[in-house]
């Protein structure tokens, strides 16, 4: 088991180096014996974040986070309310769990979906609200003209990527009713279908870009 000064130099080496393997090798260069584990250094690294010590605090529980680390990681999402908790554990040198810990229980915020959104153009309404008059005129005129018709849509995959609504989150103590816009035109690859009065007709995949 190492003692406190080998923790100590683990965490310094770790600090001066960002690399685990460089810090087992020169653990065991210095103390002739085999070097801790990862999860072990790393976990004396996260004690010395938090606490400022390598030691454990008998009878103490975990650590509490102190209020710098709280103020930090409030000003950092205040800033950037898209940041993931672990691109901020990362820029803070704080524990992920530490992050996700201050985000819930000292700062009470949550993360919120992105909503996808069809992206408007400034004649969209004008077109819309023709075809809808186009459509009542028709309806007047035959009243089995619904029948004769087909309805048909595609699913899209789009080749430049879209957002991931899983992956993205904003953080924040109110939904921020955040949204991004999709623009159906850019290339992309289709799975069409469509759906008459009797039928669905399809699925067809189309192999091809459509752009």
């Amino acid at each position: 088991m190492a003692i406190v000064q080998e923790k100590a130099m683990c965490v310094l080496w770790f600090f001066e180096t960002k690399s685990v393997i460089t810090t087992q090798r020169r653990f065991w260069t210095t103390y002739k014996k085999d070097p801790p584990s990862d999860n072990s250094i790393r976990r004396w690294l996260t004690r010395f974040q938090e606490t400022g010590s390598v030691l454990h605090r008998k009878g103490a529980g975990r650590p509490s986070t102190s209020q710098e680390n709280v103020d930090r990681t409030q000003e950092t999402f205040t800033r950037s309310p898209r940041k993931s908790t672990r691109q901020a554990a990362v820029q803070l040198h704080m524990p992920h769990t530490t992050i996700w810990n201050v985000l819930h229980n000292r700062l009470h915020l949550n993360a919120y979906k992105v909503q996808i959104v069809q992206a408007l153009h400034p004649n969209d309404k004008p077109r819309s609200f023709e075809f809808a008059e186009q459509i009542l005129t028709r309806i007047e005129d035959d009243e089995n003209c619904l029948r004769k018709w087909s309805f048909s849509d595609e699913s899209t995959f789009h080749v430049s990527g879209k957002v991931n609504k899983h992956n993205c989150r904003i953080w924040g103590s109110e939904n921020p009713h955040d949204y991004r816009e999709l623009e159906r035109d850019s290339p992309k690859v289709n799975v069409w279908c469509s759906l008459s009065h009797t039928e669905v007709i399809g699925p067809f995949f189309l192999n091809n870009l459509i752009f």
